[in-house]
């Protein structure tokens, strides 16, 4: 393991945020701290005066239904991720009442060596209607916030297609941030199995072995790095890697994660990359680059509109988009799965 140097800090604005400097964070697609920017929020309050306190305003809050946890053992370091010969997760999973896991949470203050616990990813409304009405982000008013509760854990490096505004309640958190373009340099995992949904990075970075992952040297050049107190918020570019470290025994953070500008009935980007995949991957070199040149072409547009040169009604699913549009591109690929096997 080679030490590695400190990663710049990523920049910074204090509260209130105005509509418009959120939209000027957003069109420049980097990430940015929001320091304060739900400072107010009565979750926060209750953080800051004790874990007891968050805990119960939670339970006061929580509706009947049951909540789904992760725990992965103490030897585990808190790092929710694959057992060592990657055929399976370190982490098992349980469902049960809210008030019941806060109480565990709390007990597991007590204990030296914890296990990781977590309750990630759960609409605030589902769970705690009172909290959702409670703690509101104005900036993102149509946007359904989820909530993720745990002690000291470790998620890997992922990325998600969406934006991201994340909001820390209680306790602080850690993140780590890389552009897109480091993909390669962050050693993506496995598809089929995966913690958080997305290929997660093979690269712990606590201790990076830059033997096994030389090119992580690359990817860390342009890490940026901070850390969120109770109150305070992050905004995350659509598709940046980030790496999230909970630093205290009680932690949780509410999230909003959307995706501007995207078409009503249009396909998963994710779904049609493992289709790619499918179709190109194991082609000859010769006959890859031909169909990387018809996907400059025809999908990221790279020479202009593909259709500028046919008239309205010959344009087919290269006219505009619209639902309507979308379903003809959907019949014509179950068509050719259909034949094509």
């Amino acid at each position: 393991m080679t030490e590695l140097p400190a990663p710049a800090p990523i920049p910074e604005i204090e509260a209130p945020v105005t509509r418009e400097a959120f939209e000027d964070i957003r069109s420049a697609t980097r990430p940015v701290i929001l320091r304060g920017l739900v400072g107010s929020w009565p979750a926060v309050e209750a953080a800051r005066r004790s874990d007891e306190a968050i805990c119960q305003y939670l339970i006061d809050r929580s509706a009947s239904r049951p909540v789904d946890a992760i725990a992965a053992p103490p030897r585990a370091g808190g790092r929710f991720f694959y057992t060592d010969d990657l055929r399976s997760l370190n982490f098992v999973k349980a469902s049960g009442p809210l008030p019941a896991f806060l109480g565990d949470l709390l007990k597991a203050k007590t204990i030296d060596a914890p296990p990781a616990m977590a309750v990630q990813s759960e609409s605030v409304e589902a769970l705690a209607p009172p909290f959702a009405r409670e703690n509101v982000l104005a900036l993102l008013p149509d946007v359904a916030p989820r909530i993720w509760i745990g002690n000291r854990i470790r998620v890997a490096p992922h990325y998600d297609a969406k934006e991201n505004v994340a909001c820390c309640v209680a306790g602080r958190r850690r993140f780590t941030l890389f552009p897109p373009q480091r993909t390669a340099d962050l050693y993506p995992g496995p598809f089929e199995l995966t913690p958080a949904g997305t290929p997660v990075s093979m690269v712990d970075l606590a201790e990076p072995d830059l033997e096994e992952f030389p090119r992580f040297a690359d990817a860390w050049s342009e890490a940026e790095v901070a850390t969120l107190e109770p109150g305070d918020a992050i905004y995350i570019p659509y598709g940046w890697w980030h790496s999230v470290e909970s630093l205290e025994p009680v932690s949780i953070l509410v999230n909003y994660w959307w995706a501007p500008g995207k078409p009503d009935g249009v396909g998963s980007p994710y779904d049609a990359l493992l289709h790619a995949m499918l179709a190109f991957k194991h082609l000859p070199a010769d006959q890859r680059a031909v169909w990387r040149e018809m996907l400059d072409y025809y999908v990221f547009e790279r020479s202009g509109d593909p259709a500028a040169h046919l008239p309205g009604q010959a344009k087919g699913i290269l006219g505009p988009p619209n639902p309507e549009l979308f379903a003809q591109m959907r019949g014509l690929i179950r068509r050719a799965l259909g034949t094509a096997g």
